[in-house]
């Protein structure tokens, strides 16, 4: 599953120079972790439970949003600033910290990550003001940094070869499960005692998580530090950012990021609003439409095989803009139709989006990977701005233009045929 919590793109080394394989190809002398053996299952428990609180925390306040506003009197867009505000953070830091863990090691960076982000999730109930309860959510945002800059290099070090895609989909069943029960369960807890238990709630539980993690991680043993080049980081992103063809996915990637972060971040206070008047917990239950995403990112793949990546791209963009008109209707069931297609829309793009970039990247694959998470993130805090300002402008109806804005103007990269001699687009 590639999702919008999942992280999972290969952000590893930032800024050094590649190292040689530390063990053979002969399985017989391969010390790496082997699938079926007790280190093995550790390590994908303790990752998968990392990937459980990192995005938990991310977006544990985006359910809670009508409760903020409500409790703190303030507007959508202002309430909006809580997720917005550690996405953004988070972008922000991707690369910075994949370049530290080369240094310092992806078990010390990837603990230090998940511990600080849950320490400082037990200080953010208590925030006095929204101007403090925001900062602690950017401080929070560059914590959690340290997970999906790093897990990936992680794996690709420390397991065998042919055990690394169960790995990975272990982790990322542990992003995706912690970015939905995170919106569950605290909409549950909001509703039962408030917006601040419901935080202080999850905090909890990802500091739980946080210690599970430091107490089965096997110890890294095919790691070798490496000094940062930041000349040699320099030199990788500019060759990335003058190719072409990953241009195009960094920009395909963040718009169909804005289109899901602008209507998950508002369709709280659409359906506590008449005519719905939804309860806090109904309306938290509603992300578990999430689940929608696991299967289209599954299938994701065949599609593609199918119809290729610009066919792929076709099938998310429709599927994104006639879920987007769908919420535009009144009756309750309509609604969910539509944000049902939105979100299998949104899985679609965004997995090929992300999947593509490190095919297409010829040398320095964690760069370009690390490269579109960022222009990812920044996407979903562009759209759940942007989208909170329309809505209160124009409500729901506004917050629905700037989405399909957002599918229209991801059109045009997703659909252009690949430039001469370039193959695929």
């Amino acid at each position: 599953m590639s999702s919008a919590d999942t992280g999972a793109a290969d952000t590893g080394a930032a800024g050094v120079r590649p190292r040689r394989p530390t063990a053979r190809a002969d399985t017989t002398a391969d010390t790496r972790l082997r699938k079926g053996t007790s280190a093995y299952r550790r390590a994908n428990l303790a990752l998968f439970a990392a990937g459980l609180a990192t995005f938990a925390l991310l977006y544990s306040t985006q359910a809670l949003l009508p409760a903020l506003s409500s409790g703190l009197h303030l507007t959508p867009a202002q309430a909006s600033l809580t997720v917005t505000a550690s996405t953004g953070a988070l972008a922000v830091a991707l690369l910075p910290v994949s370049a530290l863990s080369e240094k310092y090691g992806r078990t010390t960076v990837m603990t230090a990550s998940v511990l600080g982000a849950s320490l400082l999730a037990l200080a953010v109930p208590f925030a006095p003001n929204p101007a403090v309860l925001v900062a602690l959510r950017a401080v929070q945002g560059v914590a959690l940094a340290g997970l999906p800059a790093t897990a990936m290099a992680y794996l690709a070090e420390e397991v065998q070869p042919c055990a690394v895609p169960s790995a990975i989909g272990l982790y990322v069943a542990g992003n995706s499960i912690g970015g939905m029960s995170g919106r569950v369960a605290g909409s549950a807890l909001s509703q039962a005692y408030g917006w601040r238990a419901a935080l202080l709630g999850i905090g909890l539980t990802a500091l739980a998580c946080a210690v599970a993690f430091r107490l089965l991680a096997p110890p890294a043993r095919h790691f070798t530090p490496a000094p940062v080049h930041l000349a040699a980081l320099w030199r990788t992103v500019s060759r990335h950012v003058r190719d072409v063809r990953l241009r195009r996915l960094y920009a395909v990637g963040p718009l169909f990021s804005a289109v899901f972060g602008s209507v998950y971040t508002l369709l709280g206070y659409r359906l506590t609003a008449a005519p719905y008047h939804l309860s806090q917990a109904a309306v938290g239950a509603i992300f578990l439409v999430y689940l929608v995403g696991t299967g289209t990112s599954a299938a994701s793949g065949a599609l593609q095989a199918r119809l290729g990546r610009r066919g792929a791209f076709a099938v998310g963009l429709t599927l994104c803009a006639a879920g987007l008109l769908l919420t535009l209707a009144g009756p309750l069931a309509l609604v969910l139709l539509g944000l049902v297609l939105i979100t299998a829309g949104f899985f679609i793009g965004h997995s090929v989006a992300s999947g593509a970039v490190s095919r297409t990247a010829a040398s320095g694959r964690a760069q370009a990977s690390a490269l579109y998470l960022t222009a990812y993130y920044v996407g979903n805090s562009a759209g759940g701005a942007v989208g909170a300002s329309a809505y209160r402008l124009a409500g729901w109806a506004g917050a629905a233009a700037v989405a399909l804005l957002a599918v229209l103007l991801a059109s045009r990269p997703a659909l252009r045929p690949a430039p001469a001699g370039h193959g695929s687009p």
